[in-house]
């Protein structure tokens, strides 16, 4: 396979990638490659979904893993105001 290395890569440019990479719970390097993948149209994986995620997001694997967290006394019954 081929490396290639980018440079002058403008700080804003750099804090979305960094917004992206964390949005979607991935390594900087699977960022830029499921990027221009989309971009240039060349994607390896059959498209799956409704197509709403661009509009309403998603969630990483990290940030579903702290919402079931959070949720977890939700799934606790009190006994004492059952009786």
């Amino acid at each position: 396979m081929k490396q290639l290395t980018v440079r002058h890569v403008e700080p804003e440019l750099a804090a979305a990638l960094d917004r992206e990479r964390r949005r979607s719970g991935s390594s900087l390097n699977q960022t830029v490659l499921d990027l221009l993948r989309r971009a240039l149209g060349v994607s390896r994986e059959s498209p799956t979904g409704n197509g709403l995620r661009e509009f309403a997001g998603g969630w990483s694997a990290a940030e579903h893993d702290a919402f079931e967290r959070a949720c977890e006394d939700f799934e606790r019954v009190d006994e004492g105001a059952w009786r």
